[in-house]
C-alpha cells in the first residue's frame, strides 16, 4: 500500500554544486599546498589526509543530495525508501536559533535509538537524535516542519 506523501525536502541544485564546490576547493587547495610547499612529513602527511577526505565528503555529498526527503502519515523516509524516523517514535522537535541541528532545518529527537547514519547536506542521525536540513531550502524544510507538528498534535489527541 502506497502512503500519502505530505511533504517533501529536496535539496536545491545551486545549493548542491556550490557545495560540493566548496569541498572539492578545500581539497584542491590543501594538496596544492603539500605539494608545492611540502612542511615536515608528519604535517605533509596531515595535509594530504585532509585534501582527499575533502574530496570524498564532496562525493559523499553529491550521492546524498541526489535523494531526497519524503514525509508520509507514519514516517520520514528517503525518495530511496531509507526510513530515517518513525513519526510515533518522534518525541520533541528542536529549531532553536542555539540548537544543535543543520542549516535551514530542525532537529528531531526519537523515543527510539536507531542506528547512526549520515547524508552530508541532507540529514544525520545520531542515536536519538535527527537531523533534517543542509543543503535544503528553509521554505521546504519549514513546511514539514510544520506538517511534523500537525501530525504530533493529531496523534496526541487521538490518543487521548
Amino acid at each position: 500500500m502506497q502512503q500519502e506523501i505530505l511533504a517533501t525536502v529536496r535539496p536545491s541544485s545551486s545549493r548542491r554544486w556550490i557545495g560540493v564546490g566548496m569541498l572539492s576547493t578545500v581539497g584542491v587547495l590543501v594538496i596544492y599546498v603539500a605539494l608545492t610547499t611540502p612542511p615536515e612529513p608528519a604535517w605533509l602527511v596531515f595535509l594530504l589526509v585532509v585534501g582527499v577526505a575533502a574530496f570524498w565528503l564532496a562525493y559523499r555529498m553529491w550521492q546524498a543530495t541526489s535523494d531526497w526527503i519524503e514525509l508520509t502519515e507514519t514516517e520520514l523516509r528517503t525518495g530511496s525508501g531509507q526510513v530515517i524516523a518513525r513519526v510515533e517514535d518522534i518525541e520533541s522537535i528542536d529549531q532553536g536559533v542555539f540548537a544543535f541541528k543543520p542549516s535551514n532545518g530542525f532537529l528531531l529527537k526519537t523515543t527510539e535509538s536507531a542506528g547512526n547514519s549520515w547524508a552530508p547536506g541532507l540529514w544525520w542521525r545520531l542515536g536519538r537524535r535527527v537531523g533534517i536540513g543542509g543543503l535544503t531550502t528553509a521554505a521546504e524544510t519549514k513546511f514539514m516542519l510544520q506538517i511534523v507538528y500537525s501530525l504530533l498534535e493529531y496523534t496526541s489527541n487521538k490518543n487521548a
